[in-house]
């Protein structure tokens, strides 16, 4: 009997990875390459960069630059000749270094400066984004602003119409975040108007999530201490699990997210039943 072919009993082949779509005519730019490459890690578990390099006409230089700023940023953990997903870790960048997707941030922000109160009260929660709002946030309105975030509170001490209140404990390195019993007292003795809430992951299934436990205990308190509750978060972030579960997508009033989420992610929150607006 003639011996088989030679692979015949090698294991399938991985499914290639897909090319961005628009990308046929021209290489994608440095965000399409960033949203595939994160497209790939979640659904695959691991990339690899020349697989990566190939499917998306780049070099393997330019790929490992963007896996760099992808792990910088917290969205994946690179790992010899590729990359795997890191929403299984509880690493956790610092704030200052979030520098991933910033212009979408931003425009996030600007959105969110329309849902201030007119007077009364409002909570902003640590985060980059936040912080982003933060720095916009106009001087004329006569708000109290409480706020676990140290350089938050330091961006608007200076607005002479402003109260500015920080809830007190212990300040976290990697986010300057109040946390611990202190901050958690504080929240629980306040009611505000509007909370502007910040988050490392939103899933549909497993919830508002973030990396470190005593944050997340601090998260937890923010939901009832609000009339209305508004979370802003990046496309990246949907989809995501970083461990600690601080709130439930039925606890947000509004998602501000930025125009980037793909269809199908808008569809499952629009089945859901949550609000969300896009910047």
């Amino acid at each position: 009997m003639a011996a088989d072919p030679p692979g015949t009993h090698e294991r399938p082949a991985e499914r290639p990875l897909d090319t961005p779509a628009g990308t046929n005519s021209r290489p994608p730019y440095a965000d399409e390459r960033r949203q595939h490459i994160l497209q790939a890690v979640r659904s695959r578990g691991r990339v690899d960069a020349a697989e990566l390099a190939g499917a998306l006409g780049v070099t393997g230089e330019t790929v490992r630059k963007d896996l760099i700023r992808l792990e910088r940023n917290g969205l994946l953990r690179r790992v010899h000749g590729g990359a795997v997903p890191v929403e299984s870790l509880s690493y956790e960048p610092a704030v200052p270094v979030r520098t991933g997707f910033r212009a979408e941030k931003e425009r996030i922000a600007r959105a969110a400066l329309a849902h201030l109160p007119a007077y009364g009260s409002v909570l902003i929660d640590a985060g980059s984004t936040t912080a982003l709002l933060a720095a916009m946030f106009p001087g004329h309105p006569e708000l109290t602003v409480y706020t676990n975030a140290l350089p938050i509170a330091l961006a608007l001490v200076g607005r002479p119409r402003l109260t500015v209140v920080t809830l007190g404990g212990r300040l976290r390195g990697p986010t300057l975040a109040q946390v611990d019993d202190w901050a958690v007292r504080g929240l629980a003795e306040i009611n505000v108007d509007v909370a502007f809430l910040g988050t490392d992951g939103i899933c549909l299934e497993r919830g508002l999530t973030t990396p470190d436990p005593a944050e997340a205990a601090v998260k937890r308190q923010m939901v009832p201490s609000a009339k209305r509750r508004i979370l802003l978060a990046d496309h990246s972030k949907v989809g995501l699990v970083r461990g600690n579960r601080h709130a439930d997508p039925r606890d947000i009033d509004l998602f501000i997210t930025d125009s980037g989420l793909p269809d199908a992610r808008r569809r499952e929150l629009a089945d859901a039943g949550l609000t969300v607006e896009y910047a």
